[in-house]
């Protein structure tokens, strides 16, 4: 499928600024990891971008309702797994079972947090943002509560590493892609 056709099915069920950053941003810290490990970057970045395609319209039905959607644009069962599997345990019965998969488990929710936290920061960014101010936004229940810290440590722990270890690769990541995220939000 095309990265055109992602788009745009993305932007027919979210309208939201906060949903579409949101997708933007776990499309290219996928990449990054794909990039990273030897992977397809536009499959990986494809599943991303399209991971809540059915969250701001149907957020009872999320990971549910996405495979019909995900058919509109003639996604194939690979695509389709990967995408209901980060919902795993929540509101998906789909394992993570390849890297991919769990590495999109793992970041979901930890995108939201670091973009949270880098939001209380005077510079507003990822860019000087460290794993230990991270892990004291992580201890705190209140911060970014919709953010689910179990999600984030049964990620880390489905790849086998330390939070740590997801909390820098994580913001790297998003570090890498910040510049050209907020060019596509213009």
């Amino acid at each position: 499928m095309e990265r055109k056709e992602a788009i745009e099915l993305l932007k027919k069920y979210n309208k939201e600024e906060f949903h579409i950053r949101h997708a933007y941003t776990v499309e290219e810290v996928m990449r990054y990891f794909a990039k990273e490990k030897g992977y397809d970057e536009d499959f990986w970045g494809i599943v991303g971008l399209l991971h809540d395609v059915d969250f701001e319209q149907y957020p009872e039905q999320h990971c549910q309702k996405a495979p019909e959607l995900l058919k509109e644009i003639e996604a194939d069962n690979e695509t389709i797994h990967a995408i209901c599997s980060h919902g795993y345990g929540i509101c998906s019965n789909i394992k993570p079972e390849h890297e991919m998969e769990k590495i999109l488990y793992a970041v979901d929710e930890l995108t939201g947090l670091i973009w949270a936290a880098a939001k209380m920061r005077p510079s507003k960014s990822t860019k000087d943002m460290e794993v230990s101010s991270l892990k004291k936004k992580f201890k705190d229940k209140k911060f970014a509560a919709g953010c689910s810290r179990e999600t984030i440590k049964q990620g880390a722990e489905q790849l086998g590493w330390e939070l740590d270890e997801l909390f820098e690769k994580t913001i790297l990541a998003m570090r890498n892609c910040e510049d050209e995220i907020e060019e596509k939000m213009k």
